[in-house]
């Protein structure tokens, strides 16, 4: 027989496109259309429906960027069409290649009820089915002009992210409002010829199969009559049951379809934009499990779903309805599916805490997933977390766009720094946007590198980004792959499900060891310094206001505040989200996100100030209030009273121009050019800088990556290097200090490094303002250590890496995250350096040719200006401080970070405060005091291991405590694990390395 297999696929693709889909709606007439514009923000829904609409038409333009325009379509379904199943067909002007990325609407009847999203790939709303002649047709659409923001050239800079900035230039032109006949039998005939036609592609050129499917496809296009396709769909459909019908092969991949929609919480929109984005998806999904019976849809992120419950209570309604009938799952435990990398130890745990606290409060579920697909890498310090919030498995695909390296499992326990196991699924089909596509099932089983031991796999499916979630041809295509030869099986399943099945197939699943780099997005380590910066000032502010809160409650009348720092914390965490915190979002999200903090710090300061002036009573006296987990200058950790700073600091001139600081323990030289020259331990006698070389270096990079601006930093850019030596200013400051001014571009540096009395650190403070474009700022500290690999702070602990690239796996690390510290040592003798709200560094090194000793540069990321998808990145002042710490052990390195970020508070007051809770093990790291969230007035006392050995400690309480328990996060008493008794006021403990604990004191 002659090989006719590309013409019978050519000829079915033109079938399909010019006759078959068109003949879907065989006849139409079109709605009547009214709109009224929303001026400024949206509405309420009762206000939209209201308004009074004028006249316009298909064809017209509509929506000014970031417009709320209300729609109003009426009409009469012919009385010819009686017994019809009849749609309204709603184009706003859509693309149907950008799901989530432009125009979206909400259906609404006349009565406020919610009907169903539209988007571009679904358009449609039931009218009807039968339908009655003469029916009247009224609907309302809420439609948002959310204009293009990553458009067919991508990454082009835009004013369109930001409403101040956008124009009032109309978006969209509305191209269909349209009646229709729906003519189910050629849908499914659309459907089924779909299918087979992407079976067929996957297939082998000389498969058995692949012809039987051929000869079928070319039988049922036999069939069509291309001038009657409705009549003739029948008949077509009836020469494809056979291959539809031959089951698939017993060891076929399994494949646990998902419904999803995995929304950015504010990306390419803002905050109040995901809003609508969420009630729209949602109702669309409700829509769909009151139509197909197998079908289950998860969804993630608690504040969506708050979100709902307070915006969108007609909505809510359908939600918790099919949440109680099991279709609708909760899933992931998190408050947002947050960034994992930059978030620290508390505010990582306190996601799980709100998250499963949300989802049990409402719905009594409780979350055994982590669900975190689309987040840029993953801690090493997470699997911990994950285990102590009461959950045991994660789900992520997006170490799949890693560049460089092919992660070796999609199935596999993850072991965190403290020797915790979570087991990890990595989807095969290496997108959390599976349409149902036979490329993308048959790229899952392909793909699966786990075959031979294990055969299933999970695909979250429905259209995401910016939402839309499943729709009824995913549905209907997954029924034909239920059980399909040539193809792996799909069934519909919750997550939950999925993972038993996954875990009881595969008990000795591979294990990996440490964090899940992402070879990819490095840059968001950096970008949008001002919402780095907010957040880390937060998670501080949160720890000091909980603990000086707590304390004064336990000791007076002063009333902790739940309720206030419930929302705060929310409000902090939502600003986590995996688009927002990492710097790319749009213009719009990074304004508002930087008022928000400067409202919550200012929020928190007066609880703060409150609870610190309740503690410090009347009096005169000047009490030093000290929120780090370590004491400071005579005041105990978590107390108060009059500091006694030891030792001085002096400066003089140096012979060769700038100046010299001396505090006895460290000797540091400041060149003519403001660079430092010489950082020399006076009590280990030895030399920080490396020969030759100067520190606190600014370096000023060319930045251009292939793609993603905001998201990457190619390695290339390591190619040029402009180091900034000029100083325009070199001056005598305040003590002993330094103040060094530099102009480059159109920017300018102004340093002050300050020499400390009593300690071997020199303070670095550092303003820029700039104005570059293009540019990456990094600040470089050559060190004269040779170690092959160093340590950086992570969540309630810190990781190693490699200072090295011996594999591509380690090369592919040219940049990292940090949380306060980077510590690099020889055995005996280490420099930390430390930070108030930087997270992106890198560490290289080389060997000097004059002595062969070997030269580690650790060099800190400052500032970018990439200008997609926000133009004006990162404009403007700056301020960071960083601490060079010589002679520091890891201790040191704990205890510097916690003090740049946590500076002393001095309160005027006659009471000096003790702490609420002392440990005698510097090495025992108390993360937070609070009182209990469920206001019982319990002591709340998170703490772990923080120098990667074990450890024994006391606490002692500074309060009459009754009982003891060991908790979760969420503050539940763990099964099976004994309460460590009370001797008096103090409970010893012992700890594994990085070992986190939760205790939980009742007051006597």
């Amino acid at each position: 027989m002659h090989d006719d297999r590309t013409l019978v696929e050519a000829r079915l693709k033109r079938v399909l496109d010019e006759r078959i889909r068109p003949a879907v709606y065989p006849a139409s007439v079109p709605l009547d259309v009214a709109v009224w514009n929303a001026p400024g923000e949206p509405v309420p829904v009762a206000e939209g429906l209201a308004a009074e609409p004028v006249p316009t038409a298909v064809g017209e333009k509509w929506g000014a960027p970031w417009g709320t325009s209300w729609f109003r379509v009426t009409g009469t379904v012919p009385q010819e069409w009686a017994g019809k199943h009849v749609e309204a067909v709603l184009d706003l002007g859509f693309d149907e290649n950008m799901p989530g990325f432009q125009c979206e609407g909400l259906v609404y009847r006349p009565d406020g009820t919610p009907v169903k999203g539209l988007n571009p790939r679904n358009q449609w709303v039931r009218i009807a089915a039968p339908a009655e002649g003469g029916e009247e047709v009224r609907l309302h659409i809420e439609a948002a002009s959310n204009p293009v923001i990553l458009d067919y050239h991508p990454f082009l800079p835009t004013q369109l992210g930001d409403k101040e900035t956008a124009g009032t230039e109309p978006q969209y032109k509305l191209e269909r409002m349209d009646l229709a006949v729906f003519d189910e039998t050629v849908w499914q005939l659309v459907i089924d010829l779909e299918v087979l036609g992407e079976l067929m592609q996957e297939l082998p050129a000389d498969s058995g199969r692949r012809y039987d499917i051929v000869r079928a496809v070319g039988r049922a296009l036999d069939a069509v009559d291309l001038q009657d396709v409705n009549g003739s769909a029948a008949a077509a459909r009836a020469e494809l049951e056979k291959v539809l019908a031959t089951p698939a092969e017993p060891s076929a991949h399994r494949v646990s379809a998902v419904g999803h929609a995995h929304i950015d919480s504010a990306w390419l929109w803002p905050l109040r934009e995901t809003v609508r984005k969420v009630a729209r998806t949602t109702s669309n999904m409700t829509a769909l499990i009151e139509d197909e019976p197998d079908f289950v849809f998860a969804m993630s992120q608690a504040q969506q779903w708050a979100w709902i419950k307070e915006h969108r209570p007609e909505v809510w309604a359908k939600v918790k309805k099919a949440v109680a009938d099991g279709r609708f799952v909760p899933a992931g435990g998190m408050w947002v599916e947050s960034d994992t990398n930059m978030p620290g130890s508390e505010a990582m745990a306190r996601q799980f805490v709100h998250g499963k606290r949300f989802f049990l409060d409402e719905f009594g579920v409780e979350n055994d997933e982590a669900w975190l697909p689309d987040t840029f890498g993953f801690a090493a310090g997470l699997p911990q977390i994950i285990k102590a919030a009461g959950s045991k498995w994660l789900l992520t695909q997006k170490i799949s766009w890693s560049q460089t390296n092919r992660f070796p499992h999609h199935t596999f326990n993850w072991e965190g720094i403290d020797g915790t196991r979570i087991f990890t699924h990595f989807p095969p089909v290496d997108t959390y946007n599976c349409s149902m596509k036979g490329s993308e099932i048959a790229h899952a089983a392909k793909n699966f590198k786990d075959k031979g031991v294990a055969r299933h796999s999970l695909a979250p499916t429905g259209w995401g980004d910016g939402g839309g979630g499943t729709t009824r041809e995913m549905i209907a295509k997954a029924a034909r792959l239920r059980d399909l030869e040539g193809s792996a099986t799909v069934e519909w399943e919750t997550p939950a499900a999925f993972f038993e099945k996954a875990e009881a197939e595969y008990p000795n699943a591979p294990v990996w060891v440490g964090e899940l780099y992402l070879e990819l997005h490095r840059a968001t380590l950096t970008s949008q310094a001002g919402t780095k910066q907010g957040n880390r000032r937060s998670e501080h502010l949160l720890r000091e206001a909980e603990l000086w809160a707590a304390t004064a409650a336990v000791r007076g009348d002063f009333a902790y505040p739940y309720e206030q720092l419930d929302r705060i914390w929310k409000t902090v965490l939502l600003h986590q989200f995996h688009d927002i915190l990492p710097g790319s979002s749009i213009a719009w999200v990074h304004r508002e996100a930087r008022a928000t903090y400067a409202a919550l710090a200012q929020e928190l300061n007066g609880i703060i100030d409150k609870a610190q002036r309740a503690l410090a009573g009347e009096g005169t006296g000047s009490l030093v209030f000290n929120s780090t987990p370590h004491s400071r200058d005579g005041v105990p950790a978590g107390g108060a009273r009059p500091a006694t700073a030891d030792g001085a600091a002096a400066i003089a001139t140096r012979p060769d121009g700038g100046y010299v600081l001396d505090n006895g323990l460290l000797r540091v030289e400041i060149d003519g050019r403001g660079l430092v020259v010489s950082a020399y331990d006076l009590v280990a006698d030895r030399e920080t800088v490396a020969p030759g070389r100067a520190a606190n270096l600014p370096q000023l990079h060319a930045d251009f990556p292939n793609m993603w601006d905001a998201w990457d930093v190619d390695e290339f850019y390591r190619n040029t290097v402009t180091d900034l030596v000029d100083a325009d200013e070199v001056t005598a400051g305040e003590g002993a200090s330094v103040r060094i001014v530099r102009t480059f571009g159109d920017s300018r540096l102004t340093q002050v490094l300050t020499l400390a009395p009593g300690d071997r650190r020199l303070d670095i403070d550092t303003e820029v303002d700039w104005h570059e474009t293009e540019k990456f700022l990094k600040l470089a500290f050559p060190l004269d250590i040779h170690a092959e690999r160093y340590a950086s702070e992570t969540q309630f602990g810190h990781f190693y890496r490699a200072t090295h690239a011996n594999t591509s796996w380690e090369a592919a690390k040219f940049e990292a995250c940090n949380h306060r510290f980077v510590h690099i040592e020889e055995p005996g003798w280490g420099v930390a350096l430390v930070n108030d709200s930087t997270y992106g560094h890198d560490v290289t090194r080389t060997v000097r040719a004059e002595d062969s000793g070997t030269t580690t540069t650790v060099r800190v990321s400052l500032l970018r200006a990439p200008r997609f998808p926000d133009p004006e990145t990162d404009q403007g002042v700056h301020r960071f401080r960083h601490a060079l710490v010589p002679g520091a052990a890891i201790g040191d390195a704990v205890r510097e970070g916690y003090r740049v970020n946590l500076p002393e508070r001095t309160v005027t007051g006659g009471a000096e405060v003790a702490p609420l809770v002392t440990v005698d093990n510097d090495a025992v790291v108390v993360t937070a005091v609070k009182l209990a969230d469920d206001g019982s007035g319990d002591v709340v006392v998170r703490f772990h291991e923080a120098h990667g050995g074990r450890a024994k400690a006391t606490l002692t309480t500074g309060f009459a405590a009754g009982s003891v328990d060991v908790t979760d996060l969420l503050e539940r008493p763990l099964d099976g694990v004994p309460a460590p008794g009370i001797a008096g006021d103090a409970v010893s403990v012992t700890l594994r390395p990085f070992e986190l604990v939760t205790l939980r004191f009742t007051r006597g």
